[in-house]
């Protein structure tokens, strides 16, 4: 089992408010910019960003020749396909004919996904009853803080094959965390970089053929993409890499429970939003799983203390 650091519950942390603050700016920019358009900026900008970052450090992209070059090139392109491009797409698609609480607990249940592949894929990730147990009442406290209008038929033609994309895109964000665990040894602000660079490369054509270009936009909408690119995409892809790789993927998952939970925080004390009444059975529920998947780690995480 992977040991589990008091950092990495930092970084846990601040990924599930940066992607949980996400949620309100991407309402601002699609007032202005298309779905499949804002994806490609997020990504394009995270790219820049990041790549930036690496030649400013001395780094740079990873190596394009010697040991294991190619097999850290396929394992960047099977992350930017798997942990942004083709999720990413799936749900701008899915979200257009299914209710968005639908998205929210599919994206809850990666970390079910994630156990078994991390048990047969990756060492001493064993899928554990108590794990399974603990990872299951997490999901079902995101079920009871989205409500069960998450399941509401919306009455689209197409609802069962976006329902099916919204479980596809969990499952891809499950590939794409096991495939960052798998990837040899290798400079992780690198390895980030050449995943949103891949990612982007693949996403923009894309976007452009079925998008057209936005014009004239406003300052806030401006604002909100580079947030959108910089923090829940860059920064969050960096930090991301670096959790996986340091405490494996079952502990990464534990983000997901946290999303949902900031994005109603953030919609009640700055959207001024209700309290939703399940709010606080959730969180109980959240963090009983929370704990219960984590005993161990927790235990020796008080003991440092």
């Amino acid at each position: 089992m992977q040991e589990i650091r008091p950092v990495n519950w930092l970084k846990i942390g601040i990924l599930a408010i940066i992607w949980g603050a996400s949620f309100m700016l991407m309402s601002v920019a699609l007032r202005q910019v298309g779905p499949l358009m804002l994806v490609a900026a997020r990504l394009s900008l995270g790219a820049v960003f990041l790549v930036f970052l690496a030649y400013l450090r001395g780094g740079g992209l990873p190596s394009l020749r010697g040991k294991n070059a190619r097999v850290i090139w396929g394992f960047a392109l099977l992350m930017g396909l798997f942990s942004n491009a083709v999720p990413f797409a799936l749900l701008a698609w899915g979200l257009q004919h299914v209710a968005s609480g639908f998205a929210g607990v599919c994206m809850a249940a990666t970390p079910l996904l994630i156990l078994p592949l991390a048990h047969f894929l990756v060492v001493g990730e064993r899928m554990t009853l108590r794990r399974s147990i603990g990872f299951a009442i997490g999901t079902f406290g995101v079920v009871v803080l989205i409500g069960p209008q998450a399941f509401s038929p919306t009455g689209s033609d197409y609802e069962l094959w976006a329902r099916l994309a919204c479980v596809g895109a969990a499952l891809c964000y499950a590939i794409g965390s096991i495939s960052t665990r798998l990837c040899p040894e290798v400079d992780m602000l690198s390895l980030s970089a050449a995943a949103l660079c891949l990612a982007s490369a693949v996403f923009l054509p894309y976007a452009m053929i079925m998008e057209d270009l936005p014009g004239n936009l406003g300052w806030q909408t401006i604002l909100a993409i580079i947030y959108l690119g910089v923090l829940p995409t860059g920064v969050a892809q960096l930090l991301l890499v670096q959790v996986v790789r340091d405490a494996g993927p079952v502990f990464m998952g534990l983000t997901n429970y946290q999303v949902p939970v900031w994005a109603v925080i953030f919609g009640v004390l700055i959207l001024s939003e209700p309290v939703p009444p399940s709010l606080m059975l959730a969180l109980v529920l959240i963090l009983s799983g929370v704990a219960l998947s984590q005993a161990g780690a927790l235990r020796r995480l008080f003991r440092g203390a």
